[in-house]
């Protein structure tokens, strides 16, 4: 690896003694894309998911110089990840609350465009409740085990696995999946 990379930082840990400023900019080279699709997924939008994601990386330069193992800087992150996309969604319904609604007359560029499977998809797993999402997004898509989505979620595997088991039936029963 050029400019001085261990194999370490690749996968994401960083030497200890790595300054904010260069651990950060490698984990954004790292995860900022794969983060970006996790946070879109949460969010129901790409430009709030990169606003999302760059906070995250913000707080993480910040909270470095408190980190006691730079093993726990990837957490840090998926954690940071969560509780913003959290934040933009509580967000998001008190705009929605204040905003005026269009009139009745007023067609929907959205109503108009025919389905798509994969938008079929989509739409399903932004109508699975917060929690059911966060997991479901972050153990298959995010590739995270059940114990690193419930370190980022805040709660306990054992309610990760339950949390994957009802947006698993609930996506079944919309989609009209047998699998």
């Amino acid at each position: 690896m050029t400019d001085g990379l261990t194999a370490d930082a690749a996968l994401g840990s960083v030497p200890a003694q790595w300054d904010a400023d260069r651990a950060v900019t490698v984990m954004f080279g790292e995860h900022y894309r794969s983060f970006v699709r996790m946070a879109a997924l949460l969010v129901g939008d790409v430009a709030t998911a990169e606003a999302v994601v760059q906070d995250s990386f913000v707080a993480m330069h910040v909270a470095w110089r408190r980190l006691r193992d730079s093993e726990k800087a990837l957490p840090y992150l998926r954690q940071c990840l969560v509780n913003r996309s959290r934040s933009a969604l509580r967000h998001r319904i008190v705009i929605g609350r204040n905003t005026p609604k269009p009139g009745p007359g007023v067609p929907s560029a959205e109503r108009e465009a025919p389905p798509l499977p994969e938008r079929a998809v989509v739409e399903a797993v932004r109508a699975l409740p917060l929690r059911q999402r966060e997991a479901l997004v972050l153990t298959y898509y995010g590739g995270l085990t059940e114990a690193q989505a419930a370190s980022a979620m805040g709660i306990s595997p054992g309610r990760v696995k339950n949390h994957l088991a009802e947006a698993i039936e609930t996506l079944r029963a919309v989609l009209g999946t047998e699998t």
